[in-house]
Formats: structure tokens, sequence, C-alpha cells
């Protein structure tokens, strides 16, 4: 019994460590972008949709191969009927067996085959492009909600920095208040700051949890309640790619980006489904093939006696008869479409109206990815400038609070002063980790236009 119990403590403590263990995961940016690619539900759609388009393609290669099909029936006539072998009406129970095979294949019919498998393999890498487009698409997603996950931890050091500090200034001010230097309004103006910096800790630490929580959701983790990410200190230094005209990255962008390429892709096929509805306008040519033949239960006419009567026998054998009485058929059948109520000429005016507007749809995504280009750098410029000045206020306000230290510290300021140069201060610091963050995600941004991806693979 002792045994047992020690036996079970022990498993109990190894599930506990692994338990803690598995806690203890820390997801990186390559993790989450990878995991998100890998079980992100669009994904999973387009993935589909690439499969749809494999088949459809199969089926237009399918369009060029001859059909085969074979056909067997068996039938019973009760009553007066014509004996389909004797050719002689008979009051009987008669069983007749037809086999059959048939055959044909389109020889040509306005070149509709040829272009339909043309736009299946165009359709099949216009999928592709979209699942890249849905992939860039979700990486942009991850690294955004990583980087706000970094942001809301840097951000909480930073508020319970100023908590500890102003901890430190309150004992300071209890010893300077005990002994008569300082008035107790010092005092409670202090605790009033701490209480407002425990205030502000509490938001950024459910700030970090919404995040955590947020990057977990659309990672659509079953466990999210202990996820959290590694902490990687992430320089804001500014890209090569900066020093490229905006022409360059423009250009750039118009070679690598599946926008682009989608919209090419759309009109491409737009234009093929024109062809497809002109074919409709011209003969088709069909050849076809068929064999049959069949068996009857019946009794036969084998003779007639000399009186002139018939001479019944019994029917030949079931194979026999189909070997007797086997039989084939060959031949080209030519349609000339005439009139067919303008349905045909219909179709290709209603694909050349289609085709105007993918063209349309093609202009509009060069020019949105132009703007979205320019749009891109000029964010980035300026978060890259918002960034610098944030560091130079920051510096400023750093020296301005161990001045505003140094007096306090004499009793040449009182708290409620203090306290307002630490807030500023602060609030300085949070202002440089969001702008350092900000320029960091926009930069990524203009190098996803230049065609990096968000995670190098390795």
């Amino acid at each position: 019994m002792k045994n047992s119990t020690q036996a079970f403590l022990l498993l109990f403590i190894f599930l506990l460590g692994f338990t803690s263990f598995g806690q203890q995961k820390k997801w990186t940016i390559q993790e989450c972008v990878e995991y998100a690619l890998k079980n992100n539900i669009s994904i999973k759609q387009s993935e589909l949709d690439i499969k749809s388009a494999n088949i459809d393609k199969s089926s237009a290669i399918g369009k060029f191969l001859p059909n085969l099909n074979t056909s067997i029936s068996h039938s019973w006539s009760i009553g007066a009927n014509t004996n389909p072998v004797t050719n002689v009406r008979e009051n009987q129970t008669t069983q007749y067996t037809q086999v059959g095979l048939s055959s044909s294949v389109t020889i040509y019919n306005g070149l509709q085959n040829v272009n339909r498998l043309r736009n299946a393999k165009m359709v099949q890498l216009a999928k592709q492009y979209q699942l890249t487009k849905m992939q860039d698409d979700i990486s942009l997603y991850v690294a955004n909600a990583y980087l706000d996950i970094l942001f809301n931890k840097e951000n909480l050091k930073v508020q319970q920095g100023q908590l500890a500090n102003d901890e430190k200034q309150l004992k300071r001010t209890q010893e300077l208040v005990n002994s008569g230097s300082t008035p107790r309004g010092d005092l409670l103006d202090m605790k009033a700051t701490i209480a407002a910096d425990n205030q502000k800790v509490v938001v950024a630490e459910n700030s970090l949890l919404i995040s955590r929580l947020s990057l977990a959701q659309l990672l659509q983790l079953e466990e999210f309640q202990n996820f959290d990410i590694a902490d990687v200190d992430l320089e804001a230094k500014q890209s090569s790619i900066m020093a490229e005209t905006p022409e360059a990255i423009l250009e750039k962008a118009k070679q690598v980006r599946v926008e682009i390429k989608i919209a090419q892709t759309n009109l491409e096929l737009a234009q093929r489904d024109i062809k497809i509805a002109r074919g409709a306008l011209q003969p088709s040519l069909t050849f076809g093939y068929n064999f049959g033949t069949n068996a009857s239960y019946s009794d036969r006419i084998v003779g007639v006696d000399g009186s002139g009567t018939p001479i019944i026998a019994s029917p030949l054998p079931v194979f026999e008869q189909f070997s007797n009485n086997k039989g084939h058929n060959f031949g080209l059948q030519l349609n000339v479409p005439i009139f067919n109520g303008f349905s045909a000429r219909n179709n290709v005016e209603r694909s050349k109206v289609d085709y105007e507007r993918t063209k349309n749809a093609f202009n509009q995504a060069n020019l949105d990815l132009e703007t979205n280009v320019y749009k891109a750098i000029t964010d980035a410029k300026g978060a890259l400038k918002t960034y610098e000045s944030a560091i130079s206020t920051m510096e400023a306000r750093q020296e301005a609070f161990n001045y505003a230290q140094e007096k306090y510290t004499v009793g040449l300021m009182n708290a409620f002063d203090f306290n307002q140069s630490l807030t500023v201060f602060a609030a300085s610091q949070s202002d440089v980790i969001r702008a350092k963050y900000d320029y960091i995600f926009k930069m990524k941004v203009v190098e996803l236009y230049f065609g990096i991806p968000i995670i190098q693979k390795q």
C-alpha cells in the first residue's frame, strides 16, 4: 500500500511538472505565423479552392477523350405481341435481351475544349495567387498582433517602474514629513499618485492580456488561457529598402505582389471566355460508334414441312445468339448552328461586357497598388520621424525629471510638481515604445511590397 501511494505521488509530480513545462512554452513570431498558415480556416478554404481547380482542369482534359458507355437490358412481353425473332404475332410471354456499347469523340467544336482547358489552367494559377495573398495577409495580421503584445509588455514594465519609483518616493516623503521638513499634504499627494499608478498598472496588465488573447484567437488555439510569446528585443532600425526610390519600390511591387497577378489572370480568363462563347457560333463535328447485339428466349422457326407448316425449334443458346446478332455502326455528325434565339450571340456580347468589367478591375488594382505603396512608404517615413521625435522628447523629459528629483530631494519642489514631472516622463517612455513598434510594423508593410516576407522560411 505504501509503495502504491509513493508511485502515485511520483506520477502526480511528473504530470504536474509536465503540465508546468507545457504552460511555459513561449511562441516566437515564426512559430505563430507558421501555425496560423497551417490552421487558419480561410487558408484551408483557399486550399480547397485549389483542389477544386485541379478537378476542373482534369475535367477539361477529359473533354478531349472519347466517351465510352455500355448498356444491357432484359424485357418481358406478356400477351399478344410480335415475336421479335419470328416476326409472327403471338399470344405468349417473350423475353428479350439487348447488349450495347457506344462511344463518341468531339473532333472540332470551335476550339471550345482547347480554350476551356487553358481557362482551367489559368483558374488553377489564380487560386494559387489568392492563397498566396491570403497567406501574406494572415502573416501581416499575426505580426501586428505579435508586435502589439511586445508593446504592451514594455509598456507594463514602464508603468511598474513608475509605481516602484513612486513607492520609494513615498517612503522618502514619509521620512521628511516625520522630520517636519515637508508638509503632510505632500504625503497625501504621493499616496494619490501611487493609487493612480496602481490603476495604470492594472490597465496595462489588462491591455497585455487582451492582446495575448487576440493573438491566440487569431491563431485559433483551443487552449489559450496560458498563451504567451517569447520576449524579444526588436531594433527599430531603418531598412535599406527606404534608400530605394518610391518608383523603384512600386515597380518591384508590380512584379512580386499577387494582387496584380490575380487581376492579370482574371483579365486573361475574361479574354478566353469570349473565345469560348464565339466557339459556340462555329460548326461542331463529332465521330460516333455503336455496337449492339440481342437474344430472344422464344421458340424459333427453322423451316417448313411439306405441307407448309412452320417447323418450330427451341431458341439457340444466348451467347450463340449474341454472336449471330451482333452489329456495328459508326459515322460523323456535323452540327451547324443557324438560329438559337440569339443565345449564342448574346453569350458573346455578355462575355465582352464581363471583359470590360475585368479590365476596369485590372486598372483599379494597379491604381490601388500604387496608392498603397506610396501610402506605406509615407507612413513608414512618418513613423520613423515620430519615433525619433519621441526619443528626443523622452531624453528631454528625463533630464527634466532628473532635475526635478534633485530639487525634490533637497525640498525645493513639492510632491505634486514632482509627480507631474514623473508622470510626463513615464508618458514619454510609453510614447517611445508605441512609436517604435508602429514604425517596425509599417516598415514590415513596405518590405512586403518589396517582396520580403514577414518571416524568412528556414
